[in-house]
């Protein structure tokens, strides 16, 4: 069976590190794995997403509307904006962060207020927490990505801590490895 996991977030934030590591684990265990970058700018503010899909054999990268099983968002608009691509009692793992976008920036519209509520009345299974907080305990705001992995990690009880840390030892420089140890480690806690 093919598990559909989406990552979405706001250029800069690390999420294609996080696909790259995610997709990494999924091949270690003997998974078929189709990762994406199919929407959005990289650049600092885009809204970006990729897909991660894995199972014995997986034809396309592309998740549609309603498919969906987990979306790791690294930023609260961002989990509102793709959660109709969310299967129903799907799950969401979201760094309530908030990054405002252009139209907030500009003045033309205001930040939507109580996200994770209306996330909760649509039927999703809401996994919230300021990752942006653990990231800046673990060492740097910049761990925010593999904090959120952490949590994630959790979701995937067939995979074994163990399988993601060797994973982040070969995706990570080893200058900065041991801070993203840490906050693999206390996203997951």
């Amino acid at each position: 069976m093919t598990k559909n996991i989406m990552i979405v977030g706001v250029g800069g934030q690390g999420t294609l590190l996080a696909s790259k590591l995610m997709g990494r684990v999924l091949l270690e265990r003997g998974f078929d794995v189709k990762v994406s970058e199919v929407h959005g700018m990289s650049q600092r503010g885009g809204s970006v997403v990729t897909y991660v899909r894995f199972g014995d054999k997986v034809y396309s990268p592309v998740v549609d509307r309603g498919e969906a099983d987990v979306i790791i968002s690294f930023e609260l608009l961002e989990a509102a904006r793709w959660l109709e691509y969310l299967k129903p009692g799907g799950r969401i793992v979201v760094n309530t962060q908030q990054v405002d976008p252009m139209p907030v920036i500009t003045g033309a519209a205001e930040y939507p207020e109580d996200i994770v509520a209306k996330l909760l009345a649509a039927g999703a299974k809401v996994d919230a927490e300021d990752f942006l907080a653990v990231a800046e305990r673990a060492g740097s705001a910049k761990t925010v990505n593999i904090a959120l992995m952490g949590r994630f990690s959790r979701y995937l009880p067939e995979i074994e801590e163990e399988t993601w840390l060797e994973a982040l030892k070969a995706s990570v420089p080893e200058k900065f490895l041991e801070m993203n140890l840490r906050a693999f480690k206390l996203g997951r806690e």
